[in-house]
């Protein structure tokens, strides 16, 4: 009995005495019984997604042969490729690594700053506070320039149309404060 099988009924196909013969036969030489034997032949074309009508031309194991001797030929390419080409190029790539190493040492020593001094907390905080009212001087004293630039704008009431501000200030003036912004 087939295993998995055994509670299944038995159903009748016709096939030609010729086939049948032949199928027997089949089915003795690999020691299956007739149901297994079809079973395993359906499920091989299904999963390979061919015909029976299908030809594959040589056998499997001539097949195999074949791909094998190709997986040899593309193996001596590869080997062929890496001896004419990686070697030289690697040479070539190796010799500019060692190139940029020694301009990359020479660079350092062009550019040494020293060893920094090392400060106090004090001495930063003091730093940073010194700063801080700098910047705040700086900004009160544009906030006055602004004010006494802002005083010398007048309006101008236009007879047509909407009236404009006019700057009441002189060329030299103008570029006295073009140069406390720069």
């Amino acid at each position: 009995m087939d295993k998995g099988y055994e509670k299944e009924k038995f159903e009748t196909i016709k096939i030609k005495t010729s086939v049948v013969k032949r199928f027997r036969t089949y089915c003795r030489n690999i020691s299956k019984s007739q149901s297994m034997t079809l079973y395993h032949m359906v499920n091989f074309f299904e999963t390979n997604g061919i015909s029976p009508e299908d030809d594959l031309g040589d056998t499997i194991s001539a097949l195999k042969g074949q791909i094998i001797k190709r997986s040899n030929a593309v193996i001596a390419i590869i080997k062929n490729i890496e001896k004419i080409h990686h070697k030289p190029t690697t040479a070539i790539l190796q010799s500019l690594f060692e190139e940029t190493a020694s301009i990359e040492k020479e660079s350092d020593t062009l550019f040494d700053f020293g060893t920094p001094t090392l400060i106090t907390e004090n001495e930063e905080l003091t730093y940073y506070k010194n700063a801080y009212y700098r910047s705040q001087e700086t900004h009160n004293q544009m906030k006055r320039e602004t004010k006494e630039l802002l005083k010398k704008v007048k309006y101008v009431k236009n007879n047509f149309g909407i009236g404009h501000y006019r700057w009441n200030i002189t060329t030299d003036t103008l570029e006295a404060y073009k140069q406390k912004l720069d």
